[in-house]
């Protein structure tokens, strides 16, 4: 009788370790946006946590956080380096502080299609400054086509040129790139964090901003600007990234999993966000927002020097040769 109980202790004890090797096993990846769960971001990663979750067999599950749940984008960069298990979709221009190549990814004026951006995306080159970024930052870019379309001036006046923006406070993303592009168009580039960006409208702290047309309706921004002017100065191609702590405790496995599932989502967001973009312009006008088209001309001329005040010339070249081949 003794033995038969050492025994079923034993298989016991077998099972619990068994069931303790499975929980190991499985890792949690915790992904948070500013935007809101309509946007394409969010339904992007929505999916890309469902087929994940798939691909793995459990082994590795992605919980998604909208609307700033997790914080503001630097936020999550910060508690991602700090080995949190945080990840984010972030324009690659914030990541420039640790590799200063990557600001090209938010250049403006640089990328005339999508396709474009996610062909560089894919490049040797890119893929070497994000080898380079883990090294030096703790951040993983499991993919960086996450298009979230193109960059427009919202105004509470009608712009036609960069002296129209002479004095205006726009908000933009702290990163140089962006603020060294804003104020060559003109304006005052005044950083804040997205989640901010209504109130301060509403309230006068800021006279314009610069947003993608799906982050305007998402935001509902049509009911604190008049304007959207269409200068499509920067396109906005972000990067799906994850602290470097976290990423090391999946098997090389369903890391290669992650990364194909990343891309592959990556494109089906960014093909959401092309398909929504005319469509959200379409209703910010019917709430009586003016929708402007802008000659171009006047703002790529008074940008054109952003390139060599950043030290960005050898990268634009690369990015030309890149898109060449």
């Amino acid at each position: 009788m003794q033995f038969k109980v050492q025994i079923l202790a034993g298989a016991l004890a077998v099972a619990v370790a068994g069931f303790a090797g499975a929980a190991q096993a499985e890792t949690t990846l915790r992904i948070g946006t500013v935007l809101a769960p309509s946007d394409p971001m969010g339904q992007g990663l929505e999916k890309f946590a469902k087929e994940v979750k798939e691909a793995t067999k459990g082994e590795v599950v992605v919980e998604v956080f909208h609307s700033s749940q997790l914080g503001d984008t630097t936020e999550m960069l910060d508690q991602a380096r700090a080995g949190a298990n945080v990840g984010t979709v972030t324009d690659v221009a914030r990541l420039s502080d640790f590799v200063p190549s990557l600001a090209i990814m938010s250049a403006p004026f640089l990328f005339d299609t999508y396709d474009d951006a996610d062909k560089f995306a894919g490049s040797p080159e890119y893929l070497g400054w994000g080898d380079e970024l883990t090294e030096k930052a703790g951040i993983v870019m499991l993919a960086s086509n996450w298009y979230q379309g193109a960059r427009h001036a919202l105004t509470q006046k009608p712009i036609a040129s960069p002296a129209d923006l002479s004095g205006v406070k726009m908000r933009t993303i702290g990163a140089p790139v962006w603020i060294e592009t804003i104020r060559a168009m003109g304006a005052e580039p005044t950083p804040m964090p997205w989640g901010e960006v209504y109130s301060a409208l509403q309230l006068g702290t800021l006279d314009a901003a610069e947003a993608q047309p799906t982050a305007i309706w998402g935001a509902k921004l049509y009911e604190v600007i008049k304007d959207v002017n269409k200068t499509g100065h920067i396109q906005l191609v972000t990067a799906l990234v994850i602290g470097a702590d976290t990423w090391s405790q999946i098997s090389a496995e369903n890391q290669k999993i992650v990364r194909e599932l990343a891309v592959e989502n990556g494109r089906y967001a960014s093909q959401l966000t092309i398909e929504l973009g005319e469509k959200a312009l379409e209703d910010v006008a019917a709430k009586g927002v003016a929708v402007n088209e802008v000659d171009l001309t006047p703002f790529k001329e008074a940008v054109a020097p952003v390139y060599a005040t950043l030290g960005l010339e050898k990268e634009k070249a690369i990015v030309e040769d890149v898109l060449s081949r």
